[in-house]
């Protein structure tokens, strides 16, 4: 079956919430925000969305992959944020893109860089255009005199797979699922997977160090990374493919993370794991969020390393279909390809009752059994892959709805939480999106620490709900900075992070960013205005 990507909304339009849905969903939540929900907004359609005039004409040697169709620009306009979200279902595509590029291969990278940088054209790299921080925006259009959307779906696919090294050599514009399809008839697993993993590319996750849905070890894309190529408007940088290696600062290190700003990242070889064939999981319930963070902490510590490790407090339960509301739940799970793990289920059991909890197991099971949903581990991870969708019919239903994640030391987690959930609930009062759903996760668990993420769903004033939100976002924001969280754990800083991105990155830091940067990208046409700004 086809299926047409949302130009303004997230994913693919047939996956989004049916009108009964969006309509029992707004019943559901309206007793949580004492009844201000709206009837909801129509969908835009592409053909009465109006777009700026293009202001600039591709050259004739790459015209036949360059498009100037209203959908694609639409599309390639913003992100999936709130505040794209919001803006695409108002119709207002002000900011979209000149042309969209779809360069059959890295000589077309080359050649689209080259013209951008004869002419001043702002470049911007796109993958699955599934940034929630404004990562895939364009500069404010009275700052360009163009500006052209990289999109990298025809470098796709893999390209060899080692099965002796366990790795794979990947192009940056394959899809999670089609990636994860290449690998099974092989036995073979990235173990990567991101909220975003139908609508993200491997481009995108190296070029915003993304995180996967594992809770504990190798969390990040960047554990997996063995080497980097990307094309620059200075030249090819391609990194050895070693195991390991002392050899002074590594070059990926830099691209991890770069947002597009040093080159455009066209493939890579990472690391693969057999597929598991053997899985347990558990919920714990707690009395209390703080007494499920100390399970979570001691899990951490223990060198078990579940596979899923997530601490959900009583109301985020409720909401997600994984528990009734009544207590804070801890998601358990381990899986392996080599030994069954009820061993490190039970110890884990243990843990979870050392620390006031009580745990109902799910037995030991191949994977390739049973893939219904049976528990509340199963019921959440449904949830949680179908959450972006959700969100749409939200904001439809005229709410604002958010998501603040960060890290924190075990040290300082209680009265960190505590402080970014007042700053939250202090900020939407104020700006009189009051009653509201402040809930709390902790998404990923370290030995040293941990990753909280704060969800809203507030009421929204017609017409002022992007003000509402800057309000909300800049006092989280700087409740995280002041209580010495980081700005974001795995959603990458893009435009929407920068001021925090500025106060916790240290300035010299920042001048070596520029000095790399104007090295690679001499005239500054790749995303200005991520990570960094020129020297004025």
């Amino acid at each position: 079956m086809t299926r047409t990507r949302s130009f303004w909304g997230w994913g693919f339009t047939e996956a989004a919430l049916s009108e009964g849905e969006v309509s029992d969903l707004g019943s559901l939540v309206s007793a949580l925000v004492d009844g201000r929900v709206t009837d909801p907004a129509r969908p835009p359609v592409i053909a009465e969305v109006r777009l700026p005039a293009g202001r600039i004409v591709a050259p004739d040697a790459i015209a036949d992959w360059i498009s100037a169709d209203p959908a694609e620009r639409a599309g390639h306009t913003y992100g999936k944020s709130f505040r794209d979200v919001v803006r695409g279902l108002a119709s207002d595509f002000g900011a979209a893109p000149d042309l969209v590029a779809f360069p059959p291969d890295e000589g077309g990278v080359t050649a689209v860089l080259d013209w951008c940088a004869d002419a001043g054209h702002v470049v911007i790299p796109y993958g699955g255009g599934s940034s929630v921080v404004g990562g895939t925006e364009s500069p404010p259009r009275e700052a360009t005199n163009g500006v052209v959307s990289l999109d990298l779906r025809h470098l796709d696919g893999v390209i060899e797979l080692d099965d002796v090294s366990r790795s794979v050599r990947v192009r940056a514009g394959t899809f999670g699922p089609a990636l994860e399809g290449a690998l099974r008839p092989a036995g073979f697993t990235l173990r990567h997977y991101p909220q975003s993993f139908e609508q993200s590319t491997v481009g995108g996750w190296l070029a915003t160090r993304s995180g996967g849905h594992f809770a504990t070890l190798q969390t990040h894309i960047d554990d997996m990374v063995e080497s980097i190529r990307a094309i620059t408007p200075s030249g090819v940088w391609e990194s050895r493919r070693l195991p390991g290696s002392g050899a002074g600062p590594s070059p990926d290190r830099l691209l991890l993370g770069s947002e597009g700003i040093l080159g455009v990242i066209t493939e890579s070889w990472l690391k693969v794991l057999p597929r598991p064939t053997f899985k347990a999981s558990g919920v714990g319930r707690f009395p209390s969020f703080s007494s499920g963070a100390q399970a979570a902490r001691a899990l951490a510590q223990s060198g078990l390393w579940p596979s899923n490790c997530r601490l959900l407090d009583a109301t985020e339960a409720m909401i997600t279909g994984a528990g009734d509301g009544s207590s804070n739940l801890l998601l358990v799970a381990f899986e392996s390809a080599d030994h069954p793990v009820d061993a490190a289920m039970a110890r884990a059991a243990e843990l979870v009752s050392d620390h006031g909890g009580t745990i109902a197991i799910r037995p030991s099971r191949h994977v390739d059994q049973g893939s219904e949903v049976t528990d509340e581990s199963d019921s959440w991870r449904s949830t949680f892959l179908r959450a972006p969708y959700i969100r749409d019919a939200l904001v439809r239903l005229g709410l604002i709805n958010e998501t603040f994640e960060t890290a924190i030391t075990w040290d300082h987690f209680d009265t960190f939480v505590d402080g970014v959930l007042e700053a939250t609930r202090d900020a939407l009062r104020s700006v009189d999106a009051w009653p509201a759903v402040v809930t709390c996760r902790v998404t990923h668990c370290y030995p040293n620490g941990a990753a909280p993420y704060v969800t809203v769903i507030a009421p929204g004033r017609p017409g002022a709900r992007l003000d509402q939100w800057a309000t909300v976002k800049s006092a989280a924001m700087d409740a995280i900075d002041r209580l010495g969280g980081t700005v974001t754990h795995h959603h990458a800083v893009g435009r929407d992070h920068r001021p925090g991105y500025d106060r916790q990155r240290p300035e010299l830091f920042a001048a070596a960013l520029r000095a790399a940067k104007t090295e690679l990208d001499p005239s500054w046409v790749l995303n200005p205005g991520v990570l960094i700004d020129p020297v004025r």
